[in-house]
């Protein structure tokens, strides 16, 4: 990994592993999604995330940053309008008592932090001026 590659790669191996969890808590408590939200899910928070880091390492460092604001910025918003502020199963305060429901609330918030850290990698790899560190 080289200084353009390591932090968008970093950024979205993180976001997977929290989105894996959270799906998993999402499953199992159950909380239910519409097939539009699977969508987005599926095509701007998970695929959009892999096409940018296909592009980073394909050196297209520029299209790779631009691919991944689009798809955190997205996900942060998808996030949190659908746990922290309309009322539904979804809801962060809605969440059982339980382990799982802990799960759900944690992996909520290290979404958002991890949505917030991919928007500001995005940013940085975006500013030529900026080398990003590995």
């Amino acid at each position: 990994m080289n200084h353009q590659t390591a932090p968008i790669t970093r950024v979205v191996i993180a976001h997977t592993l929290i989105s894996a969890l959270h799906g998993l808590a999402h499953l199992l408590i159950p909380v239910p999604i519409s097939v539009l939200q699977a969508l987005f899910i599926a095509g701007v928070i998970s695929a959009l995330q892999i096409v940018a880091v296909l592009l980073v390492w394909r050196q297209q460092v520029k299209w790779a940053s631009t691919v991944l604001l689009v798809s955190m910025a997205g996900s942060l918003l998808f996030g949190l309008y659908n746990h922290f502020v309309v009322i539904s199963p979804d809801h962060f305060f809605q969440m059982p008592p339980t382990s799982l429901g802990v799960l759900f609330q944690v992996t909520a918030v290290l979404l958002t932090v991890s949505e917030g850290i991919g928007i500001g990698v995005s940013v940085w790899a975006l500013n030529p001026r900026q080398p990003l560190s590995p």
